[in-house]
């Protein structure tokens, strides 16, 4: 999809000339194969250079701890680091949202400690149905983000400053409800256990989701291709289209054939996949998600475009509040029990941090107006692969938290250089 506007990035031609202008991007549309390859060539070099960094970082990390510890490739963990980054990036998912209108939400860590505790307590203490104690914990998130909304957007309170104080709060709300013993376990058999535990053994699910992923991203571009020539503007041409569905397949099928080496395909990451395409989809296929990504590049842009700056605030707080206590409720059920003090429990720094930092390694900016939600996906692996490899070599948390924290930094200036190469060469 071209990343240019009607005319390209030349605009329309000037007085006096001899026809339209061409662009760069025009032509690969027009001209076929070879153009295509040189202004693919000028893409890496520019706007896809980051994901693309971001890969063979991931490579060289998959290599390096292969090498220390042979197990790290093998089927079963591979399967359990597939259900391992679903809590954290269902959590790194509303903060994308949240950072695409150029805010940010420090609370989602609590949110989803407190989402664990509501389900625990209402369901263990007080005997409420587990699906109906999970409905009271999301509603709870979502009420969270509200909160949090309403005095930002509404009160003029800074994000920083709201959802700070909601840290605590919520932690402090979380502590309570857990009472003195701070731990309560959840039934291992039950609805909200079997998130993590549960995997389709039938090898044709797995190869299933990976052939309708490969099929669909085909006809979406196909169809996105299509209404861009039928407009007048860039488009893709077929073997470019052919090529990216080519390398989709090789890496999706690869991925089917690890899982069911295993265990088959995890239930967690089927609701992961889902939730990825639900949330592109809005963000990319509607009006609202237009408003989003408006509203991040400029607030004072967004009110004349007839924007209600507030309504998206509140909403996008209230996204990022909803997936925290989804991913705190996968968080509980790989730990099988609710509890704050526990190092990588919901509800700990390192669930915010690592939330933030899959999203801003995945590409999204904290500039505002940049980002996906498939971007978590990539960010949240590379994250859980530097834990999961030091956790089988047996690195202490300390070196652990100082790595993810220099990740984090190298990320974050790697998007502050980013954006100022960009503004030099007078892109937006």
């Amino acid at each position: 999809m071209s990343r240019g506007g009607p005319h390209g990035d030349g605009g329309p031609a000037g007085p006096g000339s001899a026809g339209p202008v061409t662009t760069g991007r025009e032509r690969r549309a027009t001209r076929g194969w070879r153009d295509s390859v040189r202004e693919y060539a000028r893409d890496v070099r520019g706007s896809v250079r980051g994901p693309l960094l971001v890969i063979a970082g991931l490579i060289v990390i998959w290599i390096v701890f292969q090498g220390l510890d042979d197990k790290f490739l093998s089927p079963r963990n591979l399967s359990n680091l597939s259900v391992d980054i679903v809590g954290t990036g269902l959590v790194a998912v509303g903060i994308v949202f949240v950072l695409l209108i150029k805010e940010i939400d420090l609370s989602v860590g609590s949110v989803s400690g407190l989402a664990g505790a509501a389900f625990a307590v209402l369901n263990v203490n007080h005997g409420v149905p587990e699906w109906l104690a999970v409905i009271v914990a999301v509603a709870a998130g979502t009420a969270v983000g509200a909160f949090h909304g309403f005095f930002h957007a509404w009160l003029g309170v800074p994000a920083f400053v709201v959802t700070l104080a909601g840290l605590l709060i919520w932690n402090g709300l979380t502590l309570y409800l857990l009472g003195a013993s701070g731990t309560i376990n959840i039934d291992e058999e039950g609805l909200v256990a079997s998130l993590t535990s549960r995997h389709f053994g039938n090898d044709l699910a797995a190869y299933a989701v990976a052939a309708l992923g490969t099929g669909g991203y085909f006809l979406a571009a196909r169809r996105r291709r299509s209404r861009y020539r039928a407009t007048g503007m860039p488009y893709r041409p077929r073997g470019e289209i052919w090529m990216r569905t080519g390398l989709l397949a090789v890496v999706a099928f690869a991925g089917a054939y690890t899982l069911n080496r295993f265990q088959g395909l995890p239930l967690a990451l089927l609701i992961f996949l889902v939730v990825l395409v639900v949330s592109d989809y809005v963000l990319r296929r509607t009006r609202y998600g237009r408003q989003v990504y408006a509203l991040g590049g400029g607030v004072e842009a967004a009110r004349r475009a007839g924007i209600g700056v507030e309504r998206v605030r509140i909403a996008m707080f209230m996204v990022s509040g909803t997936l925290a206590a989804v991913g705190g409720l996968f968080v509980a059920s790989g730990l099988t029990s609710a509890s704050p003090t526990t190092a990588r429990a919901a509800g700990s720094g390192m669930l915010l941090i690592n939330a933030i930092a899959a999203a801003v390694i995945g590409g999204t900016s904290l500039f505002g107006g940049r980002g996906s939600p498939w971007s978590v996906l990539l960010g949240v692996v590379v994250i859980q692969s530097i834990a999961s490899g030091m956790g089988l070599l047996g690195v202490q948390d300390a070196v652990q938290f100082m790595i993810t924290g220099g990740v984090l930094l190298a990320a974050v200036a790697a998007d502050a250089l980013s954006r100022r190469a960009q503004a030099r060469r007078g892109r937006p």
